[in-house]
């Protein structure tokens, strides 16, 4: 008898511990797999980086208003986070961000950053100095690829405009997925690599 008590016990003690909710993988979309981003690689012209003449941020126009009030920061910061909140000007008000950078997380939205992944002066440099406008907007505020991700901001101006040839994510587990969302990005737009960060990226994949 008393080991059915037990047992039923046990049993009540197991039901009153909540199961623990797997969250949803939060990360930009159509970061492509590892053979593919590969191929991608190798597809991508190697040129010395263009001037940096004319350069500057007001030519890629963001964030602009995706829908209502919302602009692409904010989609961003509500597509990355974890049960984020918004006003009615749809400001994130709480919610938790986890940075794959570096493996830090926040719960104000304000030490968070929406990094561009292949960074807007990188692009000018690499061919989006010949762009129209609308194109380096478009690109710049790009929900489709996997070039916009929300990070730790001091992370992210740590980074500046830096090509993975100088600068990487502090956490070296995160390498493979960066170089992937890079390459992803640069063969979407046609944008060429220079010798050293094809170099660097090669290494980063073959971390995968």
């Amino acid at each position: 008898m008393k080991y059915l008590i037990f047992a039923l016990a046990s049993a009540a003690l197991s039901a009153a511990i909540p199961t623990p909710i797997l969250l949803e993988k939060r990360t930009p979309p159509n970061i492509p797999s590892t053979t593919s981003a590969k191929s991608l690689l190798s597809g991508l012209t190697v040129a010395a980086q263009g001037s940096q003449d004319g350069y500057s941020r007001d030519l890629f126009p963001h964030w602009i208003t995706q829908s209502g009030t919302c602009n692409t920061r904010e989609v961003v910061l509500k597509r990355d986070g974890t049960s984020v909140v918004t006003d009615s000007s749809c400001a994130a008000t709480s919610g938790s961000w986890f940075s794959p950078y570096d493996g830090a997380t926040w719960t104000a939205a304000s030490d968070v950053d929406i990094d561009h992944v292949v960074p807007l002066s990188n692009a000018w440099k690499s061919g989006a100095a010949a762009w129209t406008t609308a194109r380096r907007q478009a690109y710049a505020n790009d929900l489709t690829n996997p070039q916009l991700i929300a990070v730790t901001d001091n992370v992210n101006q740590a980074k500046g405009d830096s090509g993975p040839e100088s600068w990487k994510p502090p956490l070296t587990s995160y390498y493979c997925t960066y170089a992937k969302m890079w390459v992803k990005v640069k063969s979407v737009y046609s944008l060429t690599i220079t010798s050293a960060e094809k170099s660097a990226l090669t290494s980063m994949l073959n971390t995968c």
